[in-house]
């Protein structure tokens, strides 16, 4: 399978490449015109009816195609949004460009098609001089360059699944061979909390600055509390590298609802919640565990906190502690690592197939439990079992 990253520098542009990305913005919004006039919002449909009106920018090929593939996906985001909201005719704002085709590293240079060179400092240049790295794409604005490179990496069979149980102060993870490993993110939590605060205290009654400001503190915000989960999530990759083990994360898409106004929760409460990093935190798992070759499965959430790890049966709840207890069998454990459990456990029983964010749709092949089938390991891909010899 082949896994994706980017690694992102700042760079200061030229003034022809700045006019590049003017005319890319241009062709942009012109595809996106030809496409709602026209109704051909495919990349192929949209390509045959664009590619020629394009000449009039005067750029390379190149650029027009690409310039093409960004206002298809843009049109392909409107025309789903369209089917529920009612939305504003879709345009690129900023000057920008994306370029796929003849990007090249030569003498730590990046050379782009058109004769344009940018100059990579050392940590970008060591990471696309990894061996089997393959330049997929160049991102450019006005001040950063984003480089999109990608390997073939081959999906190992895990000996064994790691749970990993999100929440808004940790997140803890449990996996097969005993192990338990939690990572204080409260400190997120924290900062997120003062930035919202800080937001709050502006009442300039003018709405572009606020719109200026809060989007200033939410950059400061987000460069702040990035680097923690970035370091979380690599802590928890490599002890699955390690140990070979497969990751399960619960699938909590459109949680965010439970939060919202009218639901009779209050304004800090709400806030609170709704800053939770819960995706960003898990895109960095999925991405980094596809580099890696390991694989990774999401479950059904339902339960996984309430339901006892051990017996199944209901957990009771206290509200002065994060302990709960299963009066069938006695047992005491902490909230969150009975959640990571139960994670686990249906991890082990979920089937995996192609990469991250493909492993949701399941595979004929049965996941092994060490211990439990290794004896049955052989039948997993559909093989009849060997008779006995008479």
């Amino acid at each position: 399978m082949e896994a994706v990253k980017t690694v992102v520098q700042y760079y200061p542009p030229e003034p022809g490449l700045l006019d590049l990305m003017e005319h890319f913005r241009q062709m942009v919004n012109a595809s996106i015109g030809i496409g709602l006039e026209t109704a051909k919002t495919s990349l192929k449909s949209l390509s045959i009816a664009s590619y020629h009106r394009l000449k009039i920018f005067g750029t390379r090929s190149e650029y027009r195609l690409c310039a093409i593939s960004r206002a298809a996906g843009i049109l392909k985001n409107y025309r789903n949004l369209s089917k529920k909201h009612r939305v504003r005719v879709p345009y690129c704002r900023r000057a920008g460009l994306t370029i796929c085709y003849g990007v090249k590293i030569k003498d730590d240079e990046l050379i782009l098609p058109g004769g344009f060179h940018i100059i990579l400092n050392n940590y970008v240049l060591r990471v696309l001089r990894q061996p089997n790295i393959r330049i997929r794409s160049a991102t450019l604005t006005g001040s950063r360059i984003g480089v999109s490179f990608s390997k073939e990496t081959r999906l190992l069979h895990p000996k064994g699944m790691l749970g990993i149980d999100r929440n808004l102060n940790n997140v803890t993870a449990v996996d097969s061979l005993g192990n338990t490993l939690i990572h204080d993110l409260s400190r997120v939590t924290l900062i997120k909390s003062s930035s919202r605060r800080t937001v709050a205290k502006f009442k300039r009654d003018d709405h572009r600055i606020r719109r200026r400001i809060a989007g200033k503190y939410g950059r400061i915000q987000r460069n702040r509390t990035r680097w923690i989960l970035h370091n979380a999530t690599k802590k928890l990759v490599d002890h699955a590298r390690t140990n070979s083990l497969g990751l399960a994360l619960e699938n909590i898409k459109g949680i965010r609802r439970l939060y919202q106004k009218g639901n009779g929760q209050g304004s800090y409460y709400r806030g609170r919640l709704n800053s939770w990093s819960f995706h960003e935190m898990g895109r960095q798992v999925s991405y980094k565990a596809s580099w890696e070759g390991l694989p990774v499965v999401h479950v059904n959430p339902k339960g996984t906190t309430s339901k006892c790890s051990v017996c199944g049966d209901r957990m009771v709840f206290s509200k002065e502690s994060r302990t709960l207890q299963c009066p069938p069998c006695n047992y005491y454990v902490d909230r969150d690592v009975n959640a990571a459990r139960n994670v686990l456990s249906a991890g082990l029983r979920f089937s995996l197939l192609g990469l991250s964010d493909e492993a949701v749709k399941g595979n004929p092949t049965p996941v092994v439990i060490p211990g439990v089938d290794d004896s049955q390991s052989s039948l997993g891909s559909g093989a009849q079992p060997e008779q006995p010899k008479t």
